[in-house]
């Protein structure tokens, strides 16, 4: 994955890559990149190789890639059931492994509402894991940039007392607003959220109605008053605010009122059709498209990639499904740099970020060079600001 030119471990803070093919927003040339300081500083179409560059033997050069909501970080600090795993390595792990998938961008997704009573309970986490998260990277030992997705969880006992708990100093780029109720959205088939349920948490039918009941009591007596405070924290924050699971028109409009530019995983073409009708974003999960299809039932995300209704791709749980799926995208379109931009510029604009998610001049080097060979996008060299971290 190194180039042998410039291995991994060495940084230098003036370096070019050259004999590449690099993919630009609307374009593929062959040329050269020159880095300086973490910044791009040139890019130049060529077929000549400047003394001392990287000779990138006619590999791929496209952005670093950016990713909204990835579950990946939960993976690694819990990798199995009730198996707590210590924070720290769990950290840096993830960070490893996004690298490694060519990601130089993240927005680690936390869940914050907890459920402390009951069988199927869920507790509180993201402030003490974010804590860490900001610490790590303070001190260097992050290879890519972080920044916080808070998942704020309507239907929950403790919402609002999670999210005072952060502030505008705790780098939250986006905060989507989660409504989990069975029998609506991502689970209008209450018996695949039985099937979900009662999978991850071992519960038996009884356990499973009660937990059934007192998810609807929460989002009946606490829902409406949570959206809106989510609707106030995220301003607070500055974050963008993003919905999640729209499935009709009127949730749509709901969201558009609310202020969300960004919609994640639409579950209808009738939601993605008014998500485009009010100027907000639609963004879809890459193993949707890897798999061919939704593992819940819902619309197919390359359907509304035919149809011109989707803009922005997440790895949701699978990191390296990120680039895999933006050259699926790219044969379905015939066009690499608009299956590209899915997972660089688009995001990064999405979330408020304007340097990077392009091969400018002026922009952050983040870049992944990329070999494809049967079909798969194979990651040779990633650079985060100028430093080689894969």
């Amino acid at each position: 994955m190194n180039s042998p030119s410039l291995p991994q471990g060495i940084d230098s803070a003036t370096f070019c890559l050259a004999n590449a093919q690099i993919v630009l927003e609307d374009r593929i040339v062959t040329g050269a990149i020159y880095v300086n300081d973490g910044k791009i500083t040139d890019v130049v179409s060529t077929d000549q190789i400047p003394l001392g560059a990287v000779d990138c033997d006619g590999d791929l050069i496209i952005p670093g890639l950016v990713e909204l909501h990835t579950d990946n970080l939960e993976r690694h600090i819990q990798p199995r059931p009730k198996v707590d795993w210590p924070h720290m390595p769990a950290i840096l792990a993830h960070d490893a492994e996004l690298a490694g998938c060519g990601i130089t961008t993240v927005f680690d997704a936390m869940r914050v509402g907890s459920i402390p009573s009951g069988k199927g309970r869920y507790l509180k986490y993201a402030r003490e894991l974010s804590r860490e998260m900001m610490e790590l990277r303070a001190e260097g030992a992050l290879k890519i940039s972080h920044f916080l997705h808070l998942r704020a969880e309507v239907c929950s006992e403790t919402l609002i007392e999670e999210l005072s708990e952060f502030d505008e100093n705790d780098r939250v780029g986006i905060v989507s607003l989660m409504d989990h109720t069975p029998g609506q959205r991502q689970f209008r088939d209450t018996t695949k959220f039985k099937a979900y349920v009662m999978g991850k948490s071992g519960m038996n039918d009884q356990e499973y109605q009660e937990h059934f009941d007192m998810l609807l009591g929460l989002r009946a007596r606490l829902g409406d008053k949570h959206e809106a405070m989510v609707v106030t924290e995220a301003a607070r924050f500055g974050a963008v605010l993003a919905s999640h699971d729209d499935t009709t028109t009127e949730q749509v409009v709901t969201s558009a009122n609310h202020g969300i530019c960004l919609a994640e995983f639409p579950t209808t073409v009738e939601a993605a059709q008014a998500c485009r009708d009010n100027g907000i974003a639609i963004m879809m999960g890459a193993p949707n498209i890897m798999r061919g299809g939704s593992h819940s039932g819902n619309v197919s995300a390359n359907e509304l990639a035919e149809l011109g209704l989707l803009d922005i791709v997440s790895s949701d749980y699978v990191p390296a499904a990120l680039l895999q799926s933006a050259f699926r995208l790219a044969k379905l379109w015939d066009d690499l740099p608009r299956a590209i931009k899915t997972v660089t510029k688009a995001p990064a604009r999405a979330s408020g970020l304007y340097d990077r998610g392009t091969l400018e001049v002026g922009m952050h080097a983040d870049m992944v060079r990329i070999r494809p060979m049967r079909d798969v996008p194979v990651v040779r060299g990633v650079w985060s600001r100028g430093r080689q971290v894969g």
